[in-house]
């Protein structure tokens, strides 16, 4: 039996793609793959939308709303659950989200509705950039 994550059957049933690693290690070329997979072979419908944008929408509808961001956020992570599928690339830890939403039950509950229902792959090798770099350093100060 097809493995039903690898044929895109995942996004019926809600499932989140986490993948977690620090940065230069490959997530969002992984997660461009996926989506692409999914659109090309099939043919779902995919939003890819980097993080900047995503918290440059939040802003603005902290601006238009009068709520704090991590109520946006939160709001956003609440009405999402459950509901669609996400693929979501992450350069820090769960616990390191706690500053954003600033109640600690409301970070709880936020990674709640994260976790559940998700792969998380672990992006937890050496960087493919800096393995292609020669080594060298370079001194800046030109002595």
């Amino acid at each position: 039996m097809p493995n039903p994550r690898i044929e895109g059957a995942f996004t019926e049933r809600s499932i989140k793609v986490l993948a977690s690693g620090l940065p230069r290690r490959g997530k969002t070329p992984f997660l461009a793959a996926v989506g692409r997979e999914l659109i090309l072979v099939h043919s779902k419908r995919v939003l890819l939308r980097q993080a900047f944008k995503l918290v440059g929408q939040l802003l603005t509808a902290k601006r238009d709303l009068r709520i704090e961001q991590a109520e946006a956020l939160f709001t956003l992570l609440a009405e999402r659950y459950e509901r669609r599928s996400w693929l979501i690339g992450f350069n820090i830890v769960f616990s390191q989200l706690a500053p954003i939403f600033k109640d600690p039950m409301t970070t709880l509950a936020a990674i709640y509705r994260l976790v559940h229902h998700s792969i998380i792959p672990e992006f937890d090798w050496a960087s493919q950039r800096v393995k292609k770099g020669t080594g060298k350093t370079a001194k800046l100060d030109g002595r």
